[in-house]
């Protein structure tokens, strides 16, 4: 009976630990009696991108520019997400989004993790994706701000009492004064959106009959960025509703439009950084979190001008990170279309020209996020004299080309609805012109992304 113990109190601290993926096998010798003990745990590793694909057509292009970043010492690991909003308008499924990523792991003989991301999602719409996801994103903006019951709220305050006073978080200079208000303050707007979070956890945890799943939990929609004192008892509800969290997307101060870099002061956000990765070590052993929580930036595709403060805080707190770079994907597979000429261009031309007559429609959901001055949009006239080249290079995220044009960009990175209601004539084209487009693909996350947050 001793080395049965040892097995299961081995195997009651490796869960504890959650630090690497791993399946683990004990077996006890009785004599001619064997007893095998068998669990697996999902951990996500250090380093992972969110890549997004529109229309599922860029897997291995997309596992392409992790394949060379591995080969020049960064181990990142794939994420495809797509929403529920998105698979709507494109017509798809989350076993699409599954399918791609198997297909492109298998096609490129990939050996390490990847994972798929029922991105965004909430109580009403997460059955689709609990098949064919194992990594959740908890979307649980509409509960920000909307206070929990009182009971709740002192139950929690009661929890984080011993936190009154002088608190102090290693990585950050200042102390933080603490009283039984402030935490109720934070309560108040932080503790329903975490126990709704709770309650889409269990459910997922319900229907999948195990938690061999990453969870990831999202206050990125809140109206202000969340101050340390906010984050710190943020996770403190997060593990009073025993979520193991690995990521959590916080909302950063500036503005992080969609498919542009980032509008805001540097500094600010560097500090920012550098305090939300403080307190998140601090928080793992006051609160028994996984030891590999990380942050995650949303919308963090082409936010050029953080990512050198980003890889500077990775490298002073050894931390891990996760990227969703979204719809660059899809504004890829346009410039491949315009460089390839011919019926590419001509299709290219034309999505533009559709999202512009559709403007409002298409802009409205995303209005938090874009700010297109219609103003320096070029017109269809114009547009239809471009040659590829010049297409391309206006929707490129090359600052320093004359040529690009932010507010071409941006609509465009919405439009992709004009492309989901063309139907095959589009998707026909991606399969025509694949090679010229995977090339773009390829390079844009590697070149872009990866490379300056990860690779040395």
């Amino acid at each position: 009976m001793k080395d049965l113990w040892a097995g299961e109190k081995i195997l009651k601290l490796l869960e504890k630990q959650r630090r690497f993926a791993y399946t683990v096998r004990i077996s006890v010798n009785f004599n001619v009696n064997f007893i095998k003990q068998e669990r697996r745990f999902m951990v996500l590793e250090k380093y992972s991108i969110g890549v997004g694909d529109r229309f599922g057509h860029q897997g291995r292009a997309q596992l392409d520019a992790v394949i060379r970043a591995k080969a020049n010492g960064a181990d990142i690991v794939p994420v495809w997400n797509k929403s529920f909003r998105e698979h709507n308008i494109i017509g798809t499924t989350p076993k699409d989004t599954r399918l791609e990523a198997d297909e492109a792991a298998g096609a490129c003989n990939w050996q390490g993790s990847y994972y798929v991301d029922a991105d965004h999602i909430n109580l009403n719409n997460v059955e689709t994706f609990i098949e064919c996801s194992d990594f959740f994103t908890l979307d649980v903006a509409d509960y920000i701000g909307r206070s929990a019951s009182a009971d709740e709220v002192d139950a929690f305050v009661e929890y984080c009492r011993k936190y009154t006073g002088t608190l102090e978080i290693p990585g950050i200079e200042a102390s933080f004064d603490i009283t039984e208000e402030s935490i109720r303050q934070v309560a108040e707007k932080f503790l329903n959106a975490v126990k709704e979070a709770g309650k889409i956890y269990r459910h997922i945890v319900s229907a999948r009959g195990g938690d061999d799943l990453i969870t990831e939990v999202s206050t990125d929609e809140s109206d202000q960025p969340q101050t340390p004192v906010e984050m710190f008892f943020i996770l403190a509800a997060i593990a009073q509703e025993k979520i193991p969290a690995q990521t959590i997307a916080p909302k950063f101060t500036g503005r992080f439009n969609k498919g542009v870099d980032y509008v805001g002061d540097v500094a600010a956000f560097e500090k920012e950084f550098n305090e939300d990765i403080a307190v998140i070590k601090f928080a793992i052993d006051e609160f028994d979190l996984p030891g590999n929580l990380k942050l995650s930036v949303h919308s963090g595709s082409d936010k050029f001008s953080i990512y050198g403060p980003i890889n500077m805080a990775l490298k002073k707190f050894d931390a891990g990170l996760h990227l969703k770079t979204a719809g660059t994907t899809w504004l890829e597979e346009l410039i491949g279309l315009a460089l390839a000429g011919g019926d590419g261009l001509t299709i290219a031309k034309e999505i533009y020209g559709k999202s512009l007559e559709k403007f409002d429609m298409l802009c409205a959901p995303y209005a938090t996020v874009i700010d297109i001055d219609r103003a320096k949009l070029p017109t269809p006239a114009e547009v239809d004299d471009w040659d590829g080249e010049t297409y391309a290079a206006n929707l490129r995220h090359d600052q320093s080309c004359g040529l690009y044009n932010l507010h071409f960009r941006q609509l465009l990175h919405v439009g992709y609805k004009v492309a989901a209601d063309m139907g095959a004539g589009y998707l026909d084209a991606l399969k025509k012109y694949e090679e010229q487009i995977a090339e773009n693909v390829t390079e844009n996350i590697y070149e872009r992304h990866l490379k300056p947050l990860f690779v040395d």
